[in-house]
């Protein structure tokens, strides 16, 4: 088994393309759902497949996002550089932080128009691919 994506509902469906276009995403499939209903799969021009949905439900009323929800976590290259492109883009990360000490990984914090968190996170050099058992 492999996890395929993770999905949000979205209060604005343009508004939140927008959002996730100037994060990086790129748009990969649109489903009609009907009733003005639909959804949008994204994946990020590197990925090899989707990683992201949106659904916007016509008629289902303001998202809220629950307590049980905490945060989608994004690997970047360089923050600095994200962090400068996504400023230009109009969107408003937070400061860079340092929770693993100086030698850890470096993250910053964005939310987006529904007020999903998420956090950019630069691993430190030489450290493995992403998440692995020896984190």
């Amino acid at each position: 088994m492999r996890t395929l994506f993770v999905s949000y509902r979205v209060s604005d469906l343009d508004r939140s393309l927008a959002f996730y276009g100037a994060l990086g995403y790129a748009e990969l499939g649109r489903v009609d759902l009907g009733d003005g209903s639909r959804l949008v799969i994204l994946k990020f021009p590197d990925e090899a497949s989707a990683s992201l949905e949106v659904v916007h439900r016509a008629g289902a009323g303001p998202v809220e996002v629950g307590s049980g929800f905490d945060h989608l976590a994004i690997e970047v290259d360089t923050l600095a550089d994200t962090l400068e492109r996504l400023t230009g883009a109009g969107l408003e990360p937070g400061p860079i932080e340092y929770p693993g000490g100086p030698d850890g990984p470096k993250t910053s914090w964005l939310t987006d128009p529904d007020g999903y968190r998420i956090e950019l996170v630069e691993w430190p050099p030489n450290s493995p691919d992403g998440l692995t058992a020896e984190f």
